[in-house]
């Protein structure tokens, strides 16, 4: 039972899904989404008393970075842009996915691209992230990314 004020533990892998229809707005509406879903799932406190730490700002702050990063590729390079973001959460790690109509696998650029505007994306996702790739779905792909949960960063 909840008492007022504290948080309930997540239930054991959750998955939200936002359905995109083109590329107007996406990036901010998937930023907005991912923003709701991860304060739902308790990433930034346990209950009204309790403040996250550095690290667990950080790593909310860069998953919605990443979010944009992917959601923007889809925007830039997809027909018709991103499909769908589902956001997966299992306790443990976040799984992030965007899908759309291109069967073309992402790509970093390579390094010496350097002075060239643009193509950072994908760097700053293999940075960040856990993990992350792509696979085919439904005649394009899905771009797919994992974060580990912040919440081991509680003291």
């Amino acid at each position: 039972m909840n008492h007022p004020g504290t948080a309930a533990a997540p239930d054991r892998d959750q998955t939200r899904r936002l359905p995109l229809g083109g590329r107007e707005g996406a990036v901010q509406q998937c930023r907005d989404f991912s923003r709701r879903a991860l304060l739902d799932w308790n990433w930034l406190a346990v209950d009204s008393t309790e403040r996250p730490d550095d690290e667990q700002v950080a790593v909310f702050e860069d998953v919605l970075l990443m979010v944009s990063e992917l959601v923007t590729n889809a925007c830039l390079h997809a027909p018709g842009g991103p499909r769908e973001l589902r956001l997966r959460w299992d306790t443990v790690r976040l799984r992030v996915e965007v899908s759309d109509a291109s069967p073309v696998p992402p790509a970093l650029r390579p390094s010496a691209d350097r002075g060239q505007p643009g193509g950072y994306g994908l760097r700053v996702v293999d940075r960040l992230a856990r993990a992350w790739g792509s696979r085919p779905e439904d005649g394009g792909k899905s771009v797919w990314l994992e974060v580990a949960s912040p919440l081991e960063h509680r003291p």
